[in-house]
């Protein structure tokens, strides 16, 4: 497949948002493409805000972070603690945040949850990332769960197999909290990497999937 580039200049600034519903939602629907552009970028910068983390999850979200980012020019998380499950009935509180961001940030990336995902937290932070963020660059990335919602993705990201093991292993380690549940495993996060890399025809056979509704070439 014919690739999408950003900047080539690998040394020119790149400001990256990522936004979770939860603390391990960025790491799982973008986590080898942030590790990657770490490694193709010099000047990188990305702030991170998770919408409910609390206790041991918050811990997990910082240290995600931490692992991630690691290369990054610049990076912090912001964490809040809206009640889990129970977004779209806070839906003004929740949007203060981002009318907040709106005038602290000006990514040239942004990270977000998938509009079409069954969870209603996802749904409710990928709807308000696109009220907010009308002029920029938003990809929405996808999160396996007993739901079925895995959908048609129109923009991959290629990972070679060091970049995708190297993803599942933070995330393993990282998100100890989530292990009880299980579809929390390896091999169910390499099997959707494999899946999309055998769709976009990745010659490494890897790659993370995303939702592009509106890109200006």
């Amino acid at each position: 497949m014919m690739p999408f580039q950003l900047a080539r200049n690998r040394r020119a600034p790149l400001r990256i948002l990522c936004l979770g519903a939860h603390s391990d939602d960025i790491e799982i629907g973008c986590g080898g493409t942030l590790l990657r552009l770490m490694e193709a970028y010099t000047n990188v910068t990305c702030h991170c805000v998770v919408f409910t983390a609390e206790g041991p999850r918050a811990r997990e979200a910082r240290t995600g972070a931490r692992r991630f980012l690691r290369g990054a020019a610049g990076s912090n998380v912001t964490l809040h603690t809206f009640r889990n499950g129970f977004f779209p009935s806070l839906t003004a509180e929740i949007k203060t945040v981002f009318e907040e961001l709106k005038t602290t940030v000006s990514p040239d990336l942004v990270f977000t949850n998938y509009r079409g995902d069954l969870h209603q937290d996802h749904r409710a932070v990928a709807e308000l990332t696109w009220n907010t963020f009308r002029d920029h660059t938003i990809l929405e990335y996808e999160i396996p769960k007993y739901d079925g919602d895995l959908g048609a993705p129109n923009l991959f990201v290629q990972l070679d197999v060091r970049t995708a093991r190297r993803k599942v292993r933070l995330l393993m380690r990282t998100f100890t909290t989530q292990q009880r549940k299980d579809w929390f495993t390896e091999d169910t996060f390499l099997a959707l990497m494999r899946l999309r890399g055998m769709e976009c025809r990745a010659p490494s056979r890897f790659a993370e999937a995303f939702y592009c509704r509106k890109a200006v070439l």
